[in-house]
């Protein structure tokens, strides 16, 4: 079917060591199951897992031949917030069912004008930053959540 290498594997952060190869995706590009993806010195790899899943910074792909593939997580054009009452802002984020990276002092969403004017009128400071985005997964496991069914 093709001459690429295949991984069919995942290998959760900290089940793995040694990567010989990587792989840098946006955080929309870590949700997958089957795709073709590129290698960062170029090459490139067919995933082709069982069931869709969300891969995480750190998480590695495991080729047919045994090498891992460590995933990376891309710098991305990001949202940074900050303000007095992050907990409210982040409710008000989480209810929209928005993906959000939680710190200490701020909050990192995706860029998006509506979002960005809400936060702004509930009193948020709001700039505009490219990083990795690592959001929080699923509360009920790894990865990300789809519905209100559990």
């Amino acid at each position: 079917m093709t001459d690429l290498p295949t991984a069919r594997t995942l290998r959760r952060k900290g089940t793995w060591t040694d990567a010989a190869l990587a792989c840098t995706l946006t955080y929309d590009d870590r949700f997958l199951r089957r795709k073709v993806l590129e290698l960062s010195d170029g090459g490139r790899f067919l995933v082709d897992l069982e069931h869709t899943e969300s891969l995480d910074h750190g998480d590695a792909l495991e080729l047919g031949d045994g090498r891992l593939v460590e995933i990376t997580a891309a710098a991305e054009e990001l949202l940074e917030i900050s303000g007095h009452d992050l907990v409210r802002l982040a409710w008000h984020i989480g209810n929209r069912h928005t993906p959000c990276q939680i710190e200490h002092d701020r909050l990192l969403i995706q860029r998006n004008h509506v979002m960005e004017d809400m936060l702004a009128r509930l009193g948020a400071h709001v700039h505009k930053v490219v990083e990795p985005f690592t959001p929080e997964g699923g509360a009920y496991g790894h990865g990300r959540t789809h519905s209100h069914e559990h």
